[in-house]
């Protein structure tokens, strides 16, 4: 067997690989007799076939599979033992491909192009700045979300008249052009959620209406065409309320109003333990500690996002973006020359990033632990919970279902990358420098 790499430029190069008989006869004729002791074929004892009557019958996918097997294992130890680093995958030279007998007696020659990882300069230093956010609950942001959660621990009331954030139950039935009833069409009994309209005429109209009201609604117009919401209260597809024009008789036969719970000593229990909070003020701290700890992770975003512009900005490399395009032709059938060319850029990008942290992280022997990747985890699934409930889950809990989580393999590789970027990230806020600010978050928000 004989393998050549011929470099064609910095970033392509040529692998060339030939197998002769006496190096795939070997393998062959092993997976052959293999495949004799496993066979099951009619007028032979299970494992007493032939090895020559199975080289009639499959020795010409066995050889295809044998030698298939033998490129794809010696082209990987011809990259790892010349350490090339290449980006995307070693590519088949199609137009290069001869005829063969496929009788055992070829000598084989494969083409691959390799796409070359360019030449990575990062230098991070205090001359690199930064702006890292310290963001403040603004009191519009704090008393949302202190109604929201109000509004989880209240009660269902029915008041007489409706007012806007109401839900109102009602009959609806489908109207003709003319305003009749429309013969066979939809009549369908669901709950209108005003928070939901997004008409302010509409909504208008649907402030003060009471049990046994009559009016009609177009609901199309209401839901500003939201296919879903349309769908769920018609009890439709959404593709059907897609396309729905028609107006609605609607028939009040309810109206249900989420009440906010009493700020009193059961209200705060509830929600942080026994005298943890005992009044309205330190309620209000202890939510705004919880909201400004979430705002704290999108200040983190933030600073990791202007850290990756910057640095994909400033640090200068060449990628094989030729071989590039071709590569992800190659692997993904369904891609349109459309789709390449709008998305390839930001694959670029991507791609450069990583050579980046890949660089970074080599240079400065920095280590990714599976202590850290089960913190991480952990502290994501804390966040998510903590969405639904202020009150923390006890910590034997959380690390069951941190565990859980990390057993799937797509979980864990996506934690796994995320802790990656985070130790990359560390580093740079280390070396580089760093202006605090602190901001309100109706400002934060307004930020690119």
């Amino acid at each position: 067997m004989n393998i050549a790499q011929e470099k064609i430029d910095d970033l392509n190069a040529l692998v060339k690989i030939t197998l002769a008989p006496e190096d795939y006869t070997p393998r062959v004729e092993k997976a052959l007799k293999e495949q004799a002791k496993k066979a099951n074929l009619p007028g032979f004892r299970k494992g007493m076939v032939p090895v020559a009557h199975i080289k009639r019958m499959y020795g010409k996918s066995i050889l295809v599979e044998e030698i298939n097997n033998m490129l794809n294992d010696n082209i990987s130890k011809h990259l790892t033992d010349n350490k090339v680093e290449i980006l995307g995958q070693p590519l088949p030279v199609l137009e290069d491909e001869k005829e063969y007998n496929w009788d055992y007696s070829d000598t084989f020659e494969f083409g691959y192009e390799l796409g070359l990882a360019p030449a990575v300069d990062v230098e991070v230093s205090s001359k690199d700045k930064f702006t890292h956010y310290n963001v403040k609950a603004d009191e519009e942001t704090l008393a949302e979300r202190i109604k929201n959660i109000r509004k989880s621990y209240g009660k269902m009331t029915n008041p007489e008249a409706s007012a806007e954030g109401d839900v109102i139950y009602a009959e609806l039935t489908q109207l003709a052009a003319d305003g009749t009833e429309f013969e066979g069409g939809i009549v369908s009994t669901g709950s209108i959620r005003t928070d939901l309209v997004t008409d302010k005429k509409i909504l208008k109209t649907l402030v003060g209406v009471k049990k046994e009201d009559s009016f009609d609604l177009e609901v199309n117009k209401a839901f500003n065409g939201d296919a879903a919401t349309i769908a769920k209260l018609l009890n439709i597809s959404e593709e059907d309320a897609a396309e729905l024009k028609s107006k609605f008789k609607v028939v009040v036969k309810n109206v249900n109003r989420l009440e906010e719970a009493d700020l009193n000593q059961e209200f705060f229990d509830k929600i942080f333990g026994a005298g943890v909070v005992t009044d309205e003020a330190g309620f209000k701290a202890k939510i705004t500690e919880e909201v400004e700890s979430m705002f704290k992770q999108d200040a983190d975003r933030k600073l990791q996002n202007d850290i990756y512009e910057q640095l994909t900005s400033q640090t200068k490399m060449q990628l094989p973006d030729e071989f590039l395009r071709k590569w992800l032709k190659a692997t993904n059938e369904k891609l349109s020359d459309e789709e390449l060319a709008q998305g390839y850029d930001d694959f670029a990008k991507n791609l450069k990033w990583t050579l980046i942290e890949n660089k970074i992280i080599k240079d400065n022997d920095i280590k990714i632990d599976y202590k850290d990747v089960f913190e991480t985890a952990k502290q994501r699934l804390d966040a998510q919970f903590k969405m639904y409930s202020p009150q923390a889950l006890p910590e034997d809990q959380l690390a069951q279902y941190t565990a859980n989580f990390l057993q799937e393999k797509e979980n864990a590789n996506r934690i796994f990358e995320e802790v990656k970027a985070l130790k990359v990230f560390d580093y740079i806020k280390s070396v580089g420098t760093l202006n605090e600010k602190e901001i309100e978050y109706n400002k934060f928000k307004a930020l690119k």
